[in-house]
């Protein structure tokens, strides 16, 4: 009698434990994996769909089989990007309102911010990163293995050599600049994947995890790539169908492109040969707007990477997934790279309550059935440090304020209108400040009459535009609709309220990793 009991117990436990893998393989079916591409500075002209001369053949296809975001918007900069799809968060809301986040600065996203990956592990993802951080790096506690990724593989700062791995950054508090490596697996140096071409090699490394990825568990892989970034490097086989481009620098960068449109082939072919693809959401976007002193075009739109101007940041974007219920078209309602955070976390079965108040909006509805966007308004950034580094054509030095913009530093609706600050709301867009440089840079190869890059009238301290008639922002509208002004300066007001300190510390000299060390963690 009593080993028919011990057998009946074994088959109850027997069916326990059959019962609680099935739900759990059944569970991790609803919930789809989730692949995330960022592309560096990848400009609106550098896409095929948006008729450039540069050949996108996996970027056409997915997007043409998705949804293409036309209305979707991102930040002038890599860091503010990042940030803001990782945190669901306007920067102002982090302290990192302004620029980037350089080598030897003593900060990071701040550590009580909860991160994408981390809300994505709690919803019972295996979470994994490849490709660039560039979100602070000064103290181990900043890195992405300690910020929710499982495994990590790629490098901390904003830029390095495409072969060798190498960022070089002056430390001015050393009067020197240093050259190191800049690659890590996990949070240990990698040292042995020097000649190996970034954009390969990671494309390589994300399509590996897809191949070892057990399915019965869903998969957050976030593959934030090296291209399309200056410098402009690229293996000549890509480069050679583009003998065509005179301007030297566009047929790097076209090359460049053209690996990265690869890559982002190879890694949807390794969800389709593990069979992960028919319950993959897989989102493509860019950073930024592309940087024109480095091959990039946005061209019809204004302006360029580092301006608030329509060029630097409206972003390519698309969503490409067999789970979508209108495959196949293009959406125009209004999304932001905050958004992505509540989206993604609401797909994987979690919830946002209780965190951090968000900025951004659940918006796969919008996507996968085409209702009207949650979004209704988008603060772009306020800065009050602002300055544009980089030479605007026909300056030959980095404009200020005073050189820039007419209207003086007067103060409307208790909103300074010198500050660098834009916001969106429907169909209207209003600048404040020096949003940067200004001119409409043509479309590269028919610039026939030679007139270069161009200007509008002088640029005043309060510009509206209507950027859906008028996405090239050529019509100052600010003397024809003051009611939208003035409500507009309000909405900038009460957001200037809610901002945090600026969070931009002096460089930290501990930060040289010396001559033969890699850069990483000081403090």
């Amino acid at each position: 009698m009593a080993l028919i009991t011990e057998k009946r117990t074994m088959d109850y436990s027997l069916f326990i434990a059959v019962f609680l893998v099935s739900s759990s393989v059944a569970l991790a079916a609803e919930r789809p994996h989730v692949v995330f591409i960022l592309a560096d500075d990848f400009g609106w002209n550098d896409v095929g769909y948006h008729n450039s001369e540069i050949s996108t053949p996996n970027l056409d296809k997915l997007s043409a089989a998705g949804v293409r975001l036309e209305n979707y918007y991102v930040q002038p900069l890599c860091t503010p990007s990042r940030n803001q799809l990782m945190t669901g968060r306007y920067q102002i809301h982090t302290g990192m309102q302004h620029q980037i986040i350089w080598p030897c600065q003593p900060y990071c996203v701040p550590l009580d911010e909860k991160l994408l990956p981390q809300w994505m592990k709690e919803a019972g993802y295996a979470t994994h990163m490849v490709g660039k951080w560039h979100l602070g790096m000064y103290k181990k506690d900043c890195l992405p293995t300690r910020r929710g990724f499982d495994t990590y593989f790629g490098y901390l700062l904003g830029a390095e050599d495409y072969f060798t791995h190498v960022h070089c950054a002056a430390i001015s508090a050393l009067n020197l600049t240093r050259c190191a490596l800049d690659l890590r697996e996990g949070e240990e140096v990698a040292t042995e994947y020097k000649g190996v071409y970034s954009t390969e090699l990671f494309s390589q490394r994300a399509s590996s995890i897809i191949k070892t990825h057990n399915s019965s568990k869903p998969l957050f892989l976030y593959v934030a790539l090296q291209a399309v970034h200056d410098p402009l490097q690229v293996p000549e086989r890509y480069v050679a169908p583009y003998s065509f481009i005179k301007d030297h620098n566009r047929r790097l960068y076209a090359g460049m492109v053209s690996a990265m449109d690869e890559a982002v082939g190879n890694i949807t072919l390794a969800l389709q040969r593990g069979g992960l693809w028919d319950n993959t959401v897989l989102v493509f976007s860019t950073d930024n707007g592309g940087q024109t002193r480095s091959g990039g075009s946005n061209w019809p739109l204004r302006g360029r990477k580092w301006s608030l101007w329509e060029g630097g940041i409206r972003g390519v974007g698309f969503v490409a997934s067999p789970l979508l219920k209108r495959p196949g078209a293009v959406s125009r309602q209004l999304i932001h790279v905050s958004d992505w955070l509540p989206t993604l976390v609401g797909l994987a079965g979690g919830s946002t309550n209780g965190t951090k108040p968000l900025d951004g909006f659940d918006v796969w509805n919008t996507i996968s059935n085409g209702l009207p966007s949650p979004r209704l308004e988008l603060l772009h950034n306020i800065d009050p440090l602002y300055v544009d580094i980089a030479p605007c054509p026909g300056t030959g030095r980095p404009v200020t304020l005073a050189q820039a913009v007419s209207g003086g530093s007067r103060a409307d609706f208790g909103f300074n209108v010198s500050i660098h600050a834009a916001i969106r709301s429907s169909n209207w867009k209003l600048l404040t400040g020096y949003p940067g440089c200004d001119v409409w840079f043509p479309r590269p190869g028919h610039n026939s009459s030679g007139s270069g890059p161009s200007r509008a009238d002088p640029l005043k301290s309060v510009m509206l535009f209507d950027v859906e008639k008028d996405p090239e922002e050529r019509h100052d509208l600010s003397a024809t609709f003051p009611a939208v002004v003035e409500y507009l300066l309000g909405r900038l007001q009460q957001h200037q309220k809610s901002a945090l300190p600026i969070n931009f510390p002096d460089e930290d000299p501990r930060c040289d990793p010396g001559p033969t060390g890699a850069w990483g963690p000081w403090a």
